[in-house]
């Protein structure tokens, strides 16, 4: 997209308008770390070990035989790459001198890791979860050529290409079937991961990747260009070149004290999975009624001193259902 990226809670909007993912190009090609790696690939690893905390980072391996696709083991009972504790100077130097490993540092926190380089380097996601909003997490990806597989993030997504190139392919949330879930646990970072390899894609394993592939968005992202997009869409993010740098914004428009769904699947696994169709179906229209309709629908017509549970408005409600939820699974 041409012209300015929207920011701070300007830039929320957007997503929530759009619905879909925005590439803005050079929106950030003024950082200061972007223009570090446009000198050259060895100026961007200096000005991260400047900024750096000196704290060891985690770095992940996997042999060039997974062709830098961070995965499973072909029989699923482990992963195909190691994770380790390491000097960051270390890894640079590797990078810098080609290593013929996949080499990849992940989902580095910034403010813990570089705490003043996220400020420095915003785009302009500052202020973009509003006032009761959780906080911004910022991070760094870096490695060589390397894939995350396919995935999906319970957070809108802003993310900068600081160094190197990047393809994102992008999946809108309603092709999830057709892109193969792997196990809940363990993942090879933290979230399900699709178990297609978008790069060689085995159609007689996983014949509905064809039609999640009619709704896949692509796009190259050069350094300084932005990509934003929203929470639950499933993406590959490929590093293109021997030497890459990605930097992440994820937040969420929600009140801090709002809990993660995830642990509500997860629950729901455990409490209705295995109830008769009938129940099933029925504890679906209950769920629409109470979560997924209009969020004042089951308030509507009681009384407020009788809302209980219905009325979340301060975290104080929600820090009481919470502790009746645990006392409840506790029995």
């Amino acid at each position: 997209m041409d012209g300015p990226m929207p920011a701070g809670d300007a830039l929320n909007a957007f997503v929530e308008a759009t619905l879909e993912p925005v590439v803005f190009r050079k929106a950030g090609v003024r950082l200061p770390i972007v223009q570090a790696a446009l000198q050259s690939p060895r100026d961007a690893a200096q000005y991260l070990l400047r900024h750096h905390a000196n704290i060891p980072v985690t770095i992940y391996r996997a042999d060039r035989s997974t062709r830098g696709h961070f995965h499973y083991t072909p029989a699923i009972d482990g992963f195909n790459f190691t994770g380790s504790r390491g000097d960051l100077k270390q890894v640079l130097d590797e990078l810098l001198g080609g290593v013929d490993d996949a080499l990849y540092v992940g989902s580095t926190d910034l403010g813990i890791f570089f705490p003043e380089m996220g400020p420095a380097n915003d785009p302009g996601v500052e202020g973009v979860q509003g006032e009761d909003g959780a906080p911004v997490t910022a991070s760094l990806w870096m490695g060589n050529r390397t894939v995350t597989a396919a995935h999906y993030d319970h957070s809108n997504n802003c993310a900068l290409c600081a160094a190197g190139r990047r393809r994102f392919t992008l999946f809108p949330p309603d092709q999830i079937a057709n892109l193969y879930p792997g196990p809940l646990e363990p993942t090879p970072g933290g979230q399900v991961v699709s178990m297609v390899d978008l790069a060689d894609p085995d159609l007689d394993r996983y014949p509905g990747y064809a039609t999640a592939l009619e709704h896949a968005v692509s796009a190259v992202l050069e350094p300084g260009d932005v990509i934003v997009y929203p929470a639950m869409w499933w993406h590959e993010v490929e590093a293109l070149e021997d030497f890459n740098i990605l930097l992440n914004w994820w937040w969420n428009a929600v009140p801090d004290h709002v809990d993660t769904p995830q642990t509500t699947l997860l629950h729901a696994l455990m409490s209705l999975r295995q109830r008769p169709a009938h129940e099933r179906e029925a504890w679906a229209a209950i769920f629409d009624y109470y979560v997924f309709s209009d969020p004042d629908r089951a308030a509507a017509h009681l009384p407020e001193h009788v809302l209980g549970p219905l009325d979340l408005g301060d975290p104080s409600a929600a820090r009481r259902l919470r502790a009746q939820v645990l006392r409840r699974i506790q029995r």
